[in-house]
This record gives structure tokens, C-alpha cells and sequence, in this order.
């Protein structure tokens, strides 16, 4: 059974055992790490494009990939019903350690029986698609969540300004054929943490105008709401009323 290193990771935080970070590695060959107290920052010490969809969140709210659960804490403190959905145990743990009142330990893949106002998905949302074949089956699955009125909010980042070369800068969409071939924004990851490796997963970063083309292939208008400081966006999904 694979490690989880995430929620082993946030886990320690909680309980005041913290030594050191989370260490990523990926097929970008970019080694990087996750500092755990960022993790569990206060809404003062979010990005604008976190805060911005803090503020958008209306009616009964899914937070999506919750983590240590600190989008669910703030919506909760202000008065809105929301579930914090993780498929980490030590995640989920963590969350309820913290005070988050609804939890819900499963891959959103498997989630059903709940509709929401607004489906939450932060800290690049939208990489849970894990590929851009994958990803119109992924917000075809979320429309289903939501109420008929209701918003998903998601942010991702445009990786493209890491491929320098004219080669790899022109994979992507394909006009003639309507498709998508060796997406660049497709990345394999692997976690470590004290000494334990996650399992590979893949992970999606999509630019805005292929996330809104596929988004209207699955009868989603997509709106940019906001641009960050590094090729990152919030865009809000609404379905198409006909």
C-alpha cells in the first residue's frame, strides 16, 4: 500500500512535530519542496487568487483536495456550510484535528449523492484531471455535484513559460484535428517525506484557453476572474443555461 506521505506530513504539523518539508520531484526534472507551514496559513497570508475565490464561495461549498483543511476553517468561520473532501487519511485527520465540522474521506472520482452551490478546487484544482485527455470526464463529473445555479472555482498556472525551446513551446492543441497531443502541461510527480515516497501520480496544469475549450465541449462557460503574478489564474465554470 502506498505512503501517505501527505497526510503523514500534515500530521506531524499539527502535532507540533515539525522537522522538516515535504520534498517533490518531477518529470519537469524539478526538485522543489512544499514548506508544511504554508499549508496551514490564515486567509491574511493566501495568495489574492486564494482570497479572491474565498470571497466568491456562496451557499453550500465542496472543498475540494481540503489538505490541512485552512479554505474549509475560513468559509466555516464565516458562516457558510461546507464539506472539506480529501483522499488522504492523515488529510482528512488533520481537518477534523482543526475544527473543520463536515469531512469527507474519498477521491472526488468516487463522491456522489451531494449537490453544492460552489465546488472548490485550490492550490491548482484542477491538476486532480491528472491529464488533458482526462480532463473534460473530470468537469463532466463535477457538473454533476452542483446545484443547477451553482459555480465551480478552481485555479491553475500557465507552466508553458518553462519550455524555452521552440520545440516543446508549440505542443498543445492540435486546430485540424480538434485535439490535444503531448500536452505540456501534463506532469508526473512523486512525493518524499522523512525518509517515505508517495506513489507516482500525475498532476495537470492547463493554460485558461484550453481549460474554457474543453470546459465548453462539456457545456461550461468558463470566465477568467483573475490573473496572478505567475502564470497562474482563477477562473470560475458556471453550465450553460439554454
Amino acid at each position: 500500500m502506498a505512503s501517505d506521505v501527505w497526510g503523514k506530513a500534515l500530521l506531524d504539523y499539527q502535532h507540533g512535530k515539525y522537522t522538516e518539508d515535504i520534498k517533490t520531484f518531477s518529470s519537469l526534472d524539478e526538485d522543489d519542496v512544499i514548506p508544511l507551514p504554508y499549508l496551514f496559513r490564515v486567509f491574511d497570508e493566501m495568495p489574492v487568487l486564494e482570497q479572491k475565490a474565498l470571497k466568491l464561495c456562496r451557499g453550500n461549498v465542496l472543498d475540494i483536495g481540503a489538505g490541512s483543511g485552512s479554505h474549509s476553517l475560513y468559509l466555516q468561520e464565516k458562516g457558510l456550510e461546507v464539506t472539506a473532501l480529501d483522499a488522504s487519511k492523515g488529510a482528512i485527520a488533520t481537518c477534523r484535528l482543526r475544527g473543520v465540522e463536515n469531512i469527507r474521506h474519498t477521491t472526488i472520482e468516487a463522491f456522489e449523492g451531494e449537490k453544492f452551490d460552489t465546488l472548490l478546487l485550490l492550490m491548482n484544482g484542477i491538476g486532480l484531471a491528472g491529464s488533458i485527455t482526462h480532463l473534460g470526464d473530470f468537469l463532466s463529473g463535477l457538473t454533476k455535484l452542483l446545484q443547477p445555479s451553482g459555480q465551480i472555482l478552481v485555479d491553475s498556472s500557465d507552466i508553458i513559460y518553462m519550455f524555452e525551446d521552440e520545440e516543446n513551446s508549440g505542443k498543445g492543441y492540435n486546430a485540424s484535428l480538434d485535439t490535444f497531443e503531448n500536452y505540456y502541461g501534463e506532469v508526473e510527480f512523486t512525493m518524499s517525506y522523512k525518509g517515505e515516497q508517495s506513489a507516482p501520480f500525475s498532476w495537470l496544469y492547463a493554460d485558461f484557453d484550453t481549460l474554457s475549450r474543453i470546459a465548453q465541449g462539456q457545456n461550461l462557460a468558463c470566465e477568467l476572474i483573475c490573473e496572478g503574478e505567475h502564470y497562474d489564474y482563477l477562473a470560475r465554470l458556471e453550465v450553460l443555461q439554454h
